[in-house]
């Protein structure tokens, strides 16, 4: 039996002797195959890389790359959700009481008794003044572009209460429907007559909520400038206003070869580091492009936050919007209308035809303070706004994924240098 079994061994051996340089052929030729088609990868790989590298951040917008711009915003949007619930999670019992104070009032709506009306007319007056601090926000907050809302909302809303007064004789319109539609009330209060006071006073709420919000909307500037100078590094790449901010500042021993703008942009530097709070507040009063110039100052030179923010409010909120609204509403004033129509009549050629459909806009807005239910007409001026509010919205959202897309790529074409480097 031993020696039968020896036997069967040494066979099978000489047969797997026999087998094996066959067999190893067609393995070695597979490895050579996978080798090649990673290489292949590997090669296309970077390829893309290298394509990618050498891409200008700013071309990427959506209407070059598509797709690419939103893959890039999509991550972005990923990233900052991450970051954001990171921060969430290091400040646990502040969002805890945030909680609590949101949905305690929320769930009191749901339950019967006298506290029920009070809470109704709370939750209208807060989410009204919420939506007009967005507004606000959304106008001076930026992300490539600000959306104009003072244009689109706060203007036409004040030009329609002023309106509205001359043609009613008064303001103290019933709520509701004020303020989501405007109605002549059936009797007049005499405490509310239609002066450029009671107006303005009228619209306070809507203009300071909205001018606090471009007051917050400031604020970004303000922290970014002040991070890179407290850790004492140089602005990375995509803080293009920073970088731009500390070039100024190299010119500044040169006034030849700056020029209108940069003057400006020095000036408005100057006047907030060397006045301080009313230097803040001086820039803040008026329609000021360059404001934002004027955050990043008081955070690079490490300006007191309350100092910043409290002269931004006032400014913004108080004096700003003050002006604002007296100009709409001595705009708006029926006197100044007729003797603009009448001027625009006048025009040779297109006069009659740009005067008659004003004409009709207003009369129709005049006859939809006198009606009980919202008839709104299908005047070209309405259908013309409500096109220019939609294209303005639209160009918003897109500048929005353009700036959110090319923020992604800078920040990952960073790590991929430092990654390399090392």
């Amino acid at each position: 039996m031993r020696h039968k079994t020896k036997g069967v061994s040494t066979a099978v051996t000489n047969s797997t002797a026999n087998r094996s340089p066959n067999d190893s052929r067609p393995k070695s030729r597979q490895k050579k195959h996978d080798k090649v088609l990673q290489n292949g990868q590997c090669n296309s790989k970077s390829k893309q890389l290298k394509k990618s590298s050498t891409m200008d951040a700013h071309s990427i917008v959506i209407w070059k790359h598509p797709i690419l711009t939103l893959d890039y915003f999509c991550k972005e949007i990923v990233c900052l959700s991450k970051t954001f619930v990171k921060k969430l999670i290091c400040y646990k019992l502040y969002v805890l009481l945030a909680l609590i104070v949101i949905s305690a009032p929320i769930i009191l709506l749901y339950i019967e008794g006298p506290h029920l009306p009070i809470l109704i007319w709370a939750k209208s007056k807060i989410s009204w003044c919420l939506y007009w601090l967005g507004l606000g926000v959304l106008s001076s907050v930026g992300f490539g572009t600000g959306l104009h809302t003072f244009l689109l909302y706060l203007g036409p809303h004040i030009t329609s209460v002023t309106l509205a007064a001359y043609e009613c004789g008064g303001l103290n319109f019933p709520e509701p429907p004020y303020p989501e539609q405007i109605i002549c009330p059936d009797e007049l209060d005499t405490a509310w007559t239609a002066s450029l006071w009671n107006i303005m006073f009228k619209v306070r709420v809507e203009a300071m909520m909205w001018g606090a919000g471009t007051a917050l909307g400031e604020l970004p500037p303000y922290f970014m400038a002040r991070a890179a100078r407290l850790s004492g590094r140089p602005p990375d790449e995509d803080k293009e206003d920073l970088i731009e901010f500390e070039e100024l500042l190299k010119k500044e021993k040169h006034h030849e070869t700056m020029t209108l703008v940069e003057q400006s942009k020095l000036f408005v530097e100057r006047l907030v580091k060397k006045v301080g709070f009313f230097g803040i507040l001086a820039c803040a009063s008026i329609p000021n492009p360059l404001f934002d110039l004027a955050g990043i100052t008081c955070g690079h030179f490490l300006i007191p936050f309350w100092t910043f923010f409290g002269a931004t409010l006032l400014g913004k909120a108080a004096i700003k919007m003050s002006i604002q609204v007296l100009f709409v509403v001595v705009a708006f004033n029926e006197t100044l209308i007729a003797s603009v129509l009448d001027i625009v009549g006048k025009i040779p050629g297109v006069g009659k035809k740009l005067q008659a459909p004003i004409t009709k806009f207003l009369e129709n807005q005049k006859q939809r303070l006198h009606a009980k239910t919202d008839s709104k007409g299908t005047n070209i001026v309405v259908k013309l706004f409500d096109l220019f509010v939609l294209s303005m919205v639209l160009y918003f959202i897109i500048s929005l994924i353009n700036s959110m897309a090319q923020n992604y790529y800078k920040r990952n074409h960073k790590t991929s240098k430092k990654q390399s480097s090392d």
